[in-house]
């Protein structure tokens, strides 16, 4: 059984935390289990009052022996966002979007290898998402159309339907 025992600073540091209106619930959860713990509850009987399992509960009680009182707060996972890379990123991509003429998310991506940044077009489209004044370009074959083959095309059909009515 893991034993606890708090510091009157933890103690009140705790107490203080628990009134804290930026808590999530998961993280209320985390300072009643250490005062719980503290007061001589079992993790078994914590978990079953707090409604989660007693290997999360164990979990807890060791990670606050780690390093105290900033445990309570959950971590969000993975490294911290690189917001410098982003912004030269988000730069390059400013500049290119800048010149006349229309780019797809995988043209882009081309361009800003050759400038020595590397992204997926996958990537460059969540970039150039954030970006207000890209839009994808239209799937169509329309602008490369001659006009005087489509009208004959159009007359072609027009005759064939007409053979296809009864009576006609």
């Amino acid at each position: 059984m893991l034993r606890l025992s708090l510091t009157e600073d933890e103690r009140d540091a705790l107490q203080r935390l628990r009134r804290d209106a930026t808590l999530t619930p998961l993280e209320r959860d985390h300072v009643e289990i250490l005062l719980l713990a503290a007061a001589g509850w079992s993790a078994p009987r914590i978990a079953n009052h707090v409604g989660r399992c007693a290997a999360m509960v164990r979990t807890r009680l060791k990670a606050f022996a780690e390093t105290g009182v900033p445990s309570v707060r959950c971590q969000r996972p993975g490294p911290p966002p690189h917001t410098a890379r982003r912004e030269q990123v988000a730069a390059a991509i400013d500049r290119l979007l800048g010149e006349e003429r229309t780019w797809t998310a995988a043209q882009v991506a081309m361009a800003l290898a050759e400038d020595g940044i590397t992204l997926s077009p996958r990537q460059t489209r969540k970039y150039l998402q954030r970006n207000a004044t890209w839009r994808r370009t239209v799937r169509t074959l329309r602008h490369k159309q001659d006009p005087a083959r489509v009208a004959r095309a159009e007359q072609q059909l027009a005759v064939l339907q007409k053979k296809g009515r009864p009576g006609g």
